[in-house]
């Protein structure tokens, strides 16, 4: 931590300071690889993904990442960005897949385009300029990096509808029409670039290690970008950035406590000292100060890079020792000169020359020295880049020793599971033994006495549900309706009429039940069981078996009832009415008694006559 310290403020105090980007910086990520008409491009979408991971770890507000993008989506996504950078500082879209140059104009290329003549690029692929539109709201800078200048298969495969229609290899040219706009590219215009042999293409390598350093202006990042990927190249592919950016800084990071930065790709391990210390001395040497090269061997006093920093730090002594001694050479000579012209005494004038000696000797004496440190420092980076050579050499070693320990270690865990499996089919193989050894021979099958045939049958065919009868081996009518229940359920066709050792052997074979369980009304099936059904108050068994509320049903006549008081009606009708009992006495001679039923008394005087006792009138 000290050493980072004291190399920022050495950065501080060398690199002039920008203005501090604002808060909002929004970022769109676009990978296309799988293309559907031509051949699949390795690395776009890992290079995307590891460029969204840099934005994320560099705090930008929103980070959106696409892969394998058709045109419409390609559309949406950049319709949606657009509305999403209006107010924003910094609007950054990152594309890596396929591009074409038509007439002097870019485009990319989603991975539905089919590209079969030349004017289909029009319809099917997305222009440069619209992706500008999607940025031109972006208040501090507007940045385009295009990872598209791969060689390009459809336009190999591209048919001409006009022999002048010009149809480039890479991509063209651009200017950017409005301030602070960043156009970067991969390979300069009518170039190519490599998609790389590794996780990454060269470019994306080189962006995620350079384009977040906190306070790092970008244009200086862009052209370490450039740097790198010359290196990884052998000099092959030289990116270009097109830009309207002012004479000020603009760190795409402001400095101060950001988030951790990426540092490759690849998702790296936690590093040891020896990488932190190899980290540290490539910043250092970046700055490349007296301040930065003392901050680096206080942080790490002893090592191997820090002798390589006392020879850097050495060559910026001896540098400025013969720098400071050519100088002074150089005043000694042109006082030499003033003196001889002024017609100076002989003293002063050889006085001057002495001088003027000295001084030259120590101009010599400086230039040797900053030979020797430069041989010193050559030395140095010699015995480095050996030291290299030597641990690659035995990273290489490590990974063939790790590879081949994997390859003895499958061939272990191969020969293990054989012996594994053969073990499990000899013991396989043993249990089979014993069961053959406890099985009756076939030569002497286990076959009921004729005797014993029936009862044996039956008791076989109540097993599997067919009999429900007795088990007396009598075999009867009982007998064979069961076998044909059995035939029946079974598919199959025994002989009813005797019981037969092939009969007995068929029902045997069935280790479930044949035939199903029939139970009476008011019960049901449970198992091999018929139990009786229980239905709750207020219900009862229904005639199919189930629960069925009970109904209070209303009196009704029958046919028969109706038939039988019609008839008995019409005899009482036609019968003479019996006599009804009035209630009355009649008193005779006789004696007194009841007036008949049907009977009165009639007291009524006749032809003026008075009635002294009531006679008994019947109609």
């Amino acid at each position: 931590m000290r050493f980072l310290l004291g190399l920022f403020v050495s950065v501080w105090l060398i690199l002039p300071t920008g203005p501090a980007l604002a808060d909002k910086r929004v970022a769109l990520v676009i990978g296309n690889s799988t293309y559907r008409n031509v051949a699949k491009l390795g690395n776009p979408v890992n290079d995307a993904a590891a460029v969204a991971a840099m934005f994320k770890a560099a705090g930008f507000s929103s980070v959106e990442s696409k892969l394998n993008l058709t045109i419409s989506e390609m559309r949406k996504s950049l319709r949606d960005f657009g509305n999403a950078s209006r107010d924003a500082d910094v609007a950054v879209v990152y594309y890596a897949g396929h591009g074409i140059e038509l007439d002097g104009t870019n485009y990319l290329i989603p991975i539905d385009a089919t590209l079969e003549t030349d004017t289909d690029v029009l319809d099917e692929t997305l222009s440069l300029d619209r992706v500008l539109v999607a940025v031109e709201s972006a208040k501090q800078l507007r940045l385009i990096i295009l990872d598209a200048c791969r060689d390009n298969p459809f336009a190999k495969n591209m048919k001409r509808t006009m022999a002048s229609r010009a149809v480039g290899r890479g991509l063209a040219k651009v200017e950017p029409t409005s301030p602070n706009t960043v156009i970067a590219f991969a390979a300069k215009a009518g170039s190519t670039a490599s998609d790389g042999t590794g996780k990454n293409s060269p470019f994306a390598t080189a962006l995620v290690e350079h384009l977040a350093k906190p306070g790092l202006d970008l244009q200086r990042a862009f052209r370490y970008v450039r740097d790198d990927v010359l290196k990884a190249t052998n000099n092959t592919q030289e990116p270009y950035t097109y830009t309207s950016l002012g004479g000020d800084d603009v760190p795409l990071v402001a400095a101060g406590p950001v988030k951790p930065v990426v540092a490759s790709p690849a998702a790296a391990a936690p590093a040891d000292q020896s990488a932190t210390m190899r980290r540290d001395y490539e910043f250092a040497l970046q700055v490349g100060t007296k301040p930065a090269w003392d901050a680096f061997i206080e942080q790490y006093p002893t090592g191997f890079f820090t002798s390589l920093a006392k020879a850097q730090r050495d060559k910026l002594a001896a540098e400025a020792a013969q720098v400071e001694a050519t100088n002074k050479a150089k005043a000694a000579r042109d006082e030499q000169a003033r003196l001889a012209a002024e017609g100076a005494k002989a003293s002063e004038q050889a006085k001057a020359a002495e001088q003027a000696k000295a001084a030259e000797r120590a101009r010599v004496t400086a230039e040797a020295a900053k030979k020797a440190e430069e041989a010193k420092l050559a030395e140095a980076e010699r015995v480095k880049a050996a030291e290299a050579a030597k641990a690659e050499a035995k990273e290489a070693e490590r990974i063939k020793a790790a590879e081949a320990a994997n390859v003895t270690r499958e061939a272990k865990l191969v020969a293990d599971q054989k012996t594994r499996d053969d073990k499990q089919v000899i013991e396989q193989k043993s249990k089979e033994d014993k069961l053959a050894a406890l099985t009756p021979s076939a030569d002497k099958p286990d076959v009921p006495a004729a005797a014993d045939l029936p009862r044996a049958l039956q008791a076989e065919l109540r097993r599997v549900g067919c009999n429900t009868g007795a088990v007396d081996g009598i075999w009867n009518a009982a007998a064979q309706r069961s076998l044909d229940l059995f035939n029946k359920h079974a598919g199959m066709k025994l002989d009813v009429r005797t019981a037969s050792a092939d009969a007995l052997d068929a029902v045997k074979g069935k280790t479930t039940r044949v035939c199903p369980l029939a139970c009476d009304h008011g019960f049901r099936a449970d198992g091999d069981r018929c139990t009786k059904i229980t239905c709750r108050a207020g219900y009862e068994v229904g005639d199919d078996n189930t629960c069925e509320k009970i109904e209070v049903k209303k009196p009704v006549a029958k046919r028969d009832d109706q038939k039988r008081e019609s008839s008995e009606r019409a005899k009482t009708e036609a019968s003479p009415a019996k006599p009804q009992a009035s209630g009355q006495m009649y008193c005779g001679a006789a004696g007194c008694r009841p007036v008949a039923k049907g009977c009165r008394l009639d007291t009524a005087a006749r032809n003026g006559n008075i009635v002294t006792s009531p006679r008994e009138i019947c109609d």
